[in-house]
């Protein structure tokens, strides 16, 4: 399987922050995330995934009061990051989340293209289209773009990113000192793109780094989500709850790959996960019930008005939780369905918060290394997927039984590398 790390040093679960265990660093030290990176380097893991949010979510009551209140906020900028992990590192694969809607694509194209020069090859770009008005008020806009057409907007972002990393050949520069050529002027090419949301006229400042172009990636689950991401995505994060709901989205979404005639075996689905890992089973059970129980009320409900970009605090907390299906303008492949089961279940508004916040949606696999490589690998066996971005509950104790029980019982079954055979993502991820 294929193993991609969210890199976080607060990690996913929403009362993780507050755990014993848990990191006291500074969330902006460098020094942290490249601890960690190396760390999933030597378990030679393909990545490491740096998300990002463009806004603390203020959604929820209208101001950021309940959110910094409740749940942990603040990480780095992950351009910035990964430029300085491509020189702290030397094989993992280097993956940051960059937003279509509130960034231009030249921006993209050179930053992303320098850092895939300094790391030889190693850099992926999650391209998202962001979620919430809270974004949107920090780039000279009231509300944020409405679905489709924020990924109309990602679409073309993304030709004009990629035409841009073409528009040099990889032989233009000769550097001809005798005859006082520095490069071919027929090998670097305007792209002279002129469409609905960008005029670009290119070229890019300087040449790709030719062996390895930056892998795409794309998180999501919507239909047009998919739409988009089976003619360009290369890996692709999607929320699958269960193996039922992960084996139809495979099947489904490999058939889109091939209908825009691409081949699906190019591309690499790895739908995140959160492992609770302890010495035995009782233990990591009860090791979940502890940051169950530390989960602040305001949490899972700020998160959730974030990402829906709707606010919450306007319902009855202690109520069957609202049909919210035309009021999410946010994140609706996640949270339609989520609030939809919430419902068929009964659950109240309190409720459906408080599960959100323990795994986001993803699924948790609890239990001992052995247990757990269990769970892992019969997703695998029977869904389809490729493999997972790990996604940890709390840092750093959950990380540290990852690394030195799970990873080492997974490669003893056969179903992890031991260690990497190439230096670039695209090698690692076989694409």
């Amino acid at each position: 399987m294929h193993l991609a790390l969210f890199l976080t040093l607060s990690g996913l679960h929403l009362g993780g922050w507050r755990h014993a265990t848990s990191s006291h660093a500074d969330p902006m030290d460098i020094r942290a995330y490249a601890s960690l990176a190396r760390k999933a380097e030597r378990a030679a893991l393909d990545m490491v995934f740096v998300a990002d949010k463009l806004a603390i979510d203020s959604n929820y009551g209208g101001s950021i009061e309940a959110t910094v209140t409740s749940r942990a906020v603040g990480s780095p900028e992950p351009v910035t990051l990964l430029s300085a992990l491509s020189v702290l590192t030397d094989k993992i694969g280097l993956a940051g989340t960059i937003s279509t809607t509130y960034t231009e694509p030249y921006h993209v194209a050179r930053m992303l293209g320098a850092i895939n020069h300094y790391s030889h090859g190693r850099v992926g770009w999650n391209a998202v289209t962001s979620v919430s008005d809270s974004e949107a008020r920090n780039f000279s806009c009231q509300n944020h773009l409405e679905h489709a057409e924020r990924y109309a907007r990602a679409e073309e972002f993304i030709e004009v990113v990629q035409s841009l990393w073409r528009s040099w050949q990889p032989d233009a520069v000769v550097r001809n000192r005798e005859q006082g050529v520095y490069a071919l002027k027929d090998h670097i090419n305007p792209i002279y793109h002129e469409g609905q949301h960008f005029q670009v006229k290119g070229p890019l400042t300087f040449p790709p780094y030719a062996e390895a172009p930056p892998v795409l990636i794309q998180a999501g689950v919507s239909e047009r989500f998919s739409d988009v991401a089976s003619r360009y995505a290369e890996v692709i994060f999607p929320v699958l709850t269960t193996p039922a709901r992960a084996r139809n989205f495979v099947s489904d979404f490999r058939q889109k790959i091939a209908s825009a005639g691409r081949d699906p075996s190019k591309v690499r689905i790895l739908p995140g996960c959160v492992p609770i890992v302890a010495e035995t089973d009782s233990l990591a059970k009860e090791f979940q019930a502890e940051l169950d129980a530390l989960i602040h009320p305001l949490a899972g409900l700020t998160f959730m008005s974030g990402s829906m970009n709707h606010d919450l605090s306007q319902y009855p907390q202690n109520e069957l939780i609202p049909d919210l299906d035309s009021e999410i303008r946010g994140s609706r492949g996640r949270f339609v369905s989520l609030v939809a089961e919430a419902r068929a279940r009964g659950l109240t508004l309190e409720q459906t918060a408080r599960s959100y916040a323990r795994d986001l949606s993803f699924p948790s696999f609890v239990g001992s290394p052995t247990t757990v490589a269990d769970q892992m690998i019969s997703w695998v066996d029977e869904t389809g997927v490729d493999g997972f971005t790990i996604i940890p509950p709390n840092c750093p104790a959950s990380d540290n039984l990852f690394f030195d029980a799970l990873i080492p019982e997974l490669q003893r079954r056969g179903a992890f590398r031991r260690n990497y055979d190439g230096i670039t993502l695209r090698h690692h991820l076989g694409l």
